[in-house]
Protein backbone atom coordinates (compact mmCIF):
# COMPACT_ATOMS: atom_id res chain seq x y z
CA UNK A 1 0.00 0.00 0.00
CA UNK A 2 1.08 3.39 -0.41
CA UNK A 3 1.97 5.29 2.93
CA UNK A 4 0.89 4.49 6.32
CA UNK A 5 -2.23 5.64 6.13
CA UNK A 6 -1.12 8.90 8.13
CA UNK A 7 0.33 10.76 4.38
CA UNK A 8 4.15 10.02 5.58
CA UNK A 9 6.10 8.10 2.96
CA UNK A 10 7.07 4.18 4.20
CA UNK A 11 10.91 3.89 3.92
CA UNK A 12 11.66 1.37 1.14
CA UNK A 13 15.01 1.09 3.32
CA UNK A 14 12.65 -0.85 5.43
CA UNK A 15 12.81 -4.23 4.55
CA UNK A 16 10.65 -5.69 8.00
CA UNK A 17 8.03 -3.38 7.15
CA UNK A 18 7.37 -4.80 3.42
CA UNK A 19 8.11 -8.63 4.48
CA UNK A 20 4.81 -7.75 7.37
CA UNK A 21 2.87 -6.18 4.72
CA UNK A 22 3.43 -9.88 2.24
CA UNK A 23 0.88 -11.52 3.76
CA UNK A 24 -2.06 -9.53 2.76
CA UNK A 25 -0.69 -7.45 0.27
CA UNK A 26 -2.32 -9.24 -2.16
CA UNK A 27 -5.44 -8.87 -0.74
CA UNK A 28 -5.93 -5.43 -2.37
CA UNK A 29 -7.39 -5.64 -5.87
CA UNK A 30 -5.30 -4.00 -7.76
CA UNK A 31 -1.80 -5.39 -5.72
CA UNK A 32 -2.93 -9.15 -6.34
CA UNK A 33 -5.00 -8.95 -9.44
CA UNK A 34 -7.19 -11.94 -8.43
CA UNK A 35 -10.07 -11.05 -10.42
CA UNK A 36 -10.94 -11.57 -13.45
CA UNK A 37 -11.76 -7.94 -14.67
CA UNK A 38 -9.32 -6.36 -12.63
CA UNK A 39 -6.66 -8.25 -14.27
CA UNK A 40 -8.13 -7.64 -17.69
CA UNK A 41 -8.05 -3.93 -17.06
CA UNK A 42 -4.29 -4.01 -16.18
CA UNK A 43 -3.77 -6.43 -19.54
CA UNK A 44 -5.26 -3.78 -21.39
CA UNK A 45 -3.41 -1.08 -20.29
CA UNK A 46 -0.15 -2.55 -19.93
CA UNK A 47 0.32 -4.92 -23.12
CA UNK A 48 -0.20 -2.86 -26.27
CA UNK A 49 2.46 0.01 -24.42
CA UNK A 50 5.56 -3.15 -24.74
CA UNK A 51 6.86 -4.70 -27.62
CA UNK A 52 7.23 -8.06 -28.67
CA UNK A 53 9.14 -10.73 -26.69
CA UNK A 54 10.43 -7.56 -24.50
CA UNK A 55 13.29 -8.34 -21.66
CA UNK A 56 11.42 -5.77 -18.92
CA UNK A 57 12.66 -5.34 -15.61
CA UNK A 58 10.07 -4.74 -12.83
CA UNK A 59 11.32 -2.81 -9.96
CA UNK A 60 9.65 -3.09 -6.54
CA UNK A 61 8.17 -6.00 -7.97
CA UNK A 62 6.34 -6.59 -5.17
CA UNK A 63 4.44 -10.06 -5.12
CA UNK A 64 4.96 -9.98 -8.34
CA UNK A 65 1.50 -9.95 -10.27
CA UNK A 66 2.42 -7.38 -12.92
CA UNK A 67 5.48 -9.85 -13.58
CA UNK A 68 3.84 -12.68 -13.82
CA UNK A 69 0.93 -10.77 -15.96
CA UNK A 70 3.71 -9.68 -18.50
CA UNK A 71 5.64 -13.23 -18.65
CA UNK A 72 2.90 -14.77 -19.44
CA UNK A 73 2.05 -12.22 -22.13
CA UNK A 74 5.88 -13.71 -23.91
CA UNK A 75 7.74 -10.70 -22.05
CA UNK A 76 11.21 -12.02 -20.01
CA UNK A 77 10.83 -10.31 -16.77
CA UNK A 78 13.49 -9.54 -13.96
CA UNK A 79 11.96 -8.46 -10.88
CA UNK A 80 13.36 -6.90 -7.61
CA UNK A 81 12.16 -6.37 -4.44
CA UNK A 82 13.68 -5.06 -0.92
CA UNK A 83 11.67 -7.33 0.97
CA UNK A 84 12.32 -11.30 0.71
CA UNK A 85 8.94 -12.49 1.53
CA UNK A 86 7.77 -10.47 -1.50
CA UNK A 87 10.37 -12.21 -3.61
CA UNK A 88 9.35 -15.17 -2.22
CA UNK A 89 5.59 -14.73 -2.79
CA UNK A 90 6.29 -13.37 -6.40
CA UNK A 91 8.61 -16.35 -7.68
CA UNK A 92 5.75 -18.98 -6.27
CA UNK A 93 3.43 -17.00 -8.01
CA UNK A 94 5.46 -17.29 -11.41
CA UNK A 95 6.12 -20.86 -10.80
CA UNK A 96 2.12 -21.79 -10.17
CA UNK A 97 1.48 -19.62 -13.52
CA UNK A 98 4.32 -21.39 -15.77
CA UNK A 99 5.56 -17.46 -16.65
CA UNK A 100 9.09 -16.63 -17.62
CA UNK A 101 9.81 -14.28 -14.65
CA UNK A 102 12.64 -14.35 -11.97
CA UNK A 103 13.34 -12.52 -8.71
CA UNK A 104 15.97 -11.08 -6.55
CA UNK A 105 15.90 -9.17 -3.02
CA UNK A 106 17.25 -5.68 -3.91
CA UNK A 107 17.06 -1.83 -3.13
CA UNK A 108 14.75 -0.01 -5.72
CA UNK A 109 16.81 3.14 -5.51
CA UNK A 110 20.17 0.79 -7.33
CA UNK A 111 18.68 -2.39 -8.03
CA UNK A 112 21.28 -4.85 -8.86
CA UNK A 113 20.27 -5.63 -12.71
CA UNK A 114 23.06 -5.14 -15.50
CA UNK A 115 23.26 -2.08 -17.97
CA UNK A 116 21.58 -2.01 -21.23
CA UNK A 117 20.21 -5.04 -20.82
CA UNK A 118 16.45 -4.20 -20.56
CA UNK A 119 13.88 -3.40 -23.50
CA UNK A 120 11.10 -2.01 -20.23
CA UNK A 121 11.96 -0.75 -17.02
CA UNK A 122 8.50 -1.22 -14.92
CA UNK A 123 7.94 0.50 -11.41
CA UNK A 124 5.10 0.99 -9.94
CA UNK A 125 4.16 2.94 -6.87
CA UNK A 126 7.81 3.40 -5.83
CA UNK A 127 9.80 6.57 -7.19
CA UNK A 128 7.15 8.59 -4.83
CA UNK A 129 8.68 6.79 -1.66
CA UNK A 130 12.35 7.02 -2.70
CA UNK A 131 15.13 9.33 -1.04
CA UNK A 132 16.81 10.55 -4.29
CA UNK A 133 14.05 9.94 -6.90
CA UNK A 134 16.53 11.46 -9.40
CA UNK A 135 19.29 9.16 -8.94
CA UNK A 136 16.81 6.25 -9.18
CA UNK A 137 16.13 7.70 -12.60
CA UNK A 138 19.14 7.53 -13.62
CA UNK A 139 20.23 4.41 -12.67
CA UNK A 140 16.74 2.87 -14.21
CA UNK A 141 17.40 4.83 -17.41
CA UNK A 142 21.20 3.22 -17.55
CA UNK A 143 18.78 -0.49 -17.33
CA UNK A 144 17.73 -0.07 -20.69
CA UNK A 145 18.95 -0.51 -24.23
CA UNK A 146 18.79 2.01 -26.90
CA UNK A 147 15.61 2.90 -27.39
CA UNK A 148 14.51 1.02 -24.16
CA UNK A 149 11.23 2.76 -22.72
CA UNK A 150 10.35 3.61 -19.09
CA UNK A 151 6.88 2.91 -17.75
CA UNK A 152 5.84 4.16 -14.16
CA UNK A 153 2.45 4.17 -12.42
CA UNK A 154 2.30 6.64 -9.35
CA UNK A 155 -0.21 8.66 -7.71
CA UNK A 156 -0.92 11.67 -5.43
CA UNK A 157 -3.34 9.76 -3.12
CA UNK A 158 -6.29 11.20 -0.84
CA UNK A 159 -3.05 10.73 2.44
CA UNK A 160 -1.42 13.57 1.14
CA UNK A 161 1.32 11.06 0.29
CA UNK A 162 3.09 10.56 -3.30
CA UNK A 163 3.50 12.44 -6.56
CA UNK A 164 1.27 14.18 -8.49
CA UNK A 165 1.28 13.62 -12.33
CA UNK A 166 3.22 16.79 -13.06
CA UNK A 167 6.00 16.47 -10.27
CA UNK A 168 6.70 12.99 -11.49
CA UNK A 169 6.75 13.89 -15.41
CA UNK A 170 9.09 17.01 -13.73
CA UNK A 171 11.60 14.23 -12.26
CA UNK A 172 11.57 12.09 -15.43
CA UNK A 173 12.67 15.33 -17.49
CA UNK A 174 15.40 15.59 -15.89
CA UNK A 175 16.42 11.95 -16.74
CA UNK A 176 15.02 11.84 -20.14
CA UNK A 177 13.65 13.52 -23.05
CA UNK A 178 10.20 12.50 -23.32
CA UNK A 179 7.34 11.67 -20.54
CA UNK A 180 4.03 11.12 -20.97
CA UNK A 181 1.13 11.45 -18.31
CA UNK A 182 -1.77 9.19 -18.68
CA UNK A 183 -4.40 9.40 -16.06
CA UNK A 184 -6.04 6.12 -14.98
CA UNK A 185 -9.33 6.90 -14.32
CA UNK A 186 -10.83 3.25 -14.88
CA UNK A 187 -12.18 1.98 -11.69
CA UNK A 188 -11.81 -1.64 -12.41
CA UNK A 189 -8.32 -1.26 -12.75
CA UNK A 190 -8.39 -0.37 -8.77
CA UNK A 191 -11.73 -2.58 -7.68
CA UNK A 192 -13.10 0.25 -6.95
CA UNK A 193 -13.77 4.13 -7.36
CA UNK A 194 -11.17 6.12 -6.19
CA UNK A 195 -11.16 10.14 -5.42
CA UNK A 196 -7.27 10.47 -5.51
CA UNK A 197 -4.68 11.31 -8.32
CA UNK A 198 -3.41 7.71 -10.27
CA UNK A 199 -1.31 7.74 -13.60
CA UNK A 200 0.81 6.23 -15.85
CA UNK A 201 3.88 7.87 -16.79
CA UNK A 202 5.27 6.61 -20.49
CA UNK A 203 8.96 7.26 -21.26
CA UNK A 204 9.86 6.23 -24.99
CA UNK A 205 12.74 7.87 -24.89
Amino acid sequence: MPGDGTGRAVSTDSAAYWDDQSATFDDEPDHGLREPAVRQAWRELLLPLVGPASRIADIGCGTGSLSVLMAEAGHDVSGIDLSPLMVDAAAAKAFAAGAAATFAVGDAQDPPLAAAAFDLVLVRHVLWALPDPVAALRRWDALLRPGGSMLLVEGSWSTGAGLTGEQCRALVLQVRRTAEVRHLDNATLWGRETIDERYLLLSPS
